[in-house]
């Protein structure tokens, strides 16, 4: 970001609080891995945490890390030594990023947190619902670690989320649970995963609430803020901190929207992001838009820790439900008209499709979408080619160019 832009934008107060929150959460990790005084689980970022947490487990997100190194642009680095043990370039480059940087030992939390590695897993946990790429990722760890890997093997393509689907999640969740006993050393306590799911319920109230706050005009936030602070909502749901923080977040979010203090200085256009975020090229587009009065104001990918069915009443079939209604699972008709209501209450003016590279789940453009979405919304819409995290999939001059020009097409719209 350059100097202009860090003095005219005025900055989250609550990030401060957020990178402590995190700053404990590793570091609580690397001292169980140390002392080895509590057992380690790995899970998929819209895994079954709730049910390792009542186990009490540590639970840590590859994937939190996978982006991480996209962020720092540690990935393009480091992916081709996955490459060459046999991953290929076209498949998650989260996975081949994380499983590069084992392979070369490196890692971003030693400079963030000064912690030399990744924390060794006691046991890794998988669900599916978001690609196949999740289990090949965690297998390559339970060979590497000869530790047990266990996961849930979730429908696809999905329009409505059918009873039969829940009772086949409830089955598996509930096969894990002699396995999780074996490794934690502890017995299953439903009471526990009731009190865990009820955190994770109040997170992801709080969490939408966040994102809600978007639709303000001008709205208080954009979408690159939203892909920092969802942080808490992916790796301290079903913990009270992650509630504490977006308590305090939301406070600083409406008192903006009370002032009318909008992230985007004289915002003019109203954007709606699809698919993944460039991770290593967040501050580039975000000072972009900016400086084009153009706020990104929700997205399909931070709305995925929006999870309203979880009930502490219920715990197992509220959380197959909820893991089940996940929008990457979901059937191209239900896509559309989940994000025609996010684009029609967040007064959306274009919608941008990223089409990333090594991402086909998360790539809602190859279908004819963004063409059924302009013709049925009377909408102009933008497909950019990239990556999540591999930059040689990305080119930041054409990208550039293709923004500025849709943002002229959407000022000649404006009277």
């Amino acid at each position: 970001m350059t100097d202009q832009l860090k003095h005219l934008r005025k900055p989250i107060a609550a990030t401060s609080q957020m990178k402590k929150l995190m700053a404990a959460h590793f570091l609580e990790l690397d001292e169980a891995q140390k002392t080895g005084r509590q057992k380690i689980a790995w899970c998929t970022s819209v895994g079954p945490a709730e049910l390792l947490h009542a186990m009490g487990f540590l639970v840590y997100y590859p994937e939190n890390h996978g982006a991480l190194l996209g962020a720092t642009r540690m990935a393009t680095e480091v992916i081709p030594l996955a490459n060459a043990v046999g991953y290929s370039p076209d498949i998650c480059s989260y996975l081949t990023a994380d499983v590069g940087s084992y392979l070369k030992g490196l890692t971003p939390l030693t400079k963030a947190y000064g912690i030399q590695s990744v924390p060794k897993a006691d046991i890794l946990v998988y669900n599916t619902n978001q690609c196949r790429d999740v289990q090949d990722w965690f297998s390559f760890y339970a060979r590497e670690w000869n530790v047990p890997i266990i996961g849930i093997h979730t429908h696809r393509n999905i329009g409505k989320v059918e009873d039969f689907h829940v009772t086949d999640i409830v089955l598996q969740m509930k096969a894990m649970i002699p396995v999780l006993e074996a490794v934690s050393g502890a017995k299953f306590d439903i009471d526990r995963l009731r009190e865990v799911v009820d955190l994770s319920l109040q997170c992801t109230r709080l969490w939408r609430r966040v994102l809600e706050c978007g639709a303000a005009i001008p709205a208080p936030l954009t979408f690159f803020d939203a892909t920092i602070h969802m942080a808490p909502a992916v790796v301290l749901r079903g913990k009270p901190e992650a509630v504490e923080y977006y308590k305090l977040l939301i406070s600083e979010l409406e008192d903006r929207i009370r002032l009318k203090e909008g992230a985007v200085k004289n915002e003019r256009h109203r954007l709606y992001w699809d698919g993944m975020p460039v991770w290593g090229k967040l501050r580039e587009l975000s000072d972009q838009f900016y400086q084009l009065k153009t706020n990104v104001v929700a997205s399909t990918y931070c709305n995925s820790w929006i999870f309203d069915a979880f009930d502490p009443k219920t715990p197992f079939e509220s959380m197959a439900r909820a893991y089940t209604e996940l929008f990457i699972v979901r059937d191209e008709s239900f896509k559309e008209s989940y994000m025609d209501n996010w684009i029609k209450n967040f007064s959306i003016d274009g919608v941008i499709f990223h089409d990333a590279k090594t991402c086909p789940n998360n790539s809602n453009d190859r279908y004819s979408m963004p063409q059924r979405m302009a013709k049925r919304l009377s909408i102009p819409t933008l497909v950019i080619h990239g990556d999540l995290n591999d930059l040689r999939c990305y080119s930041e001059e054409q990208t550039r160019t293709n923004i500025e020009a849709f943002v002229e097409q959407l000022d000649q719209k404006v009277p």
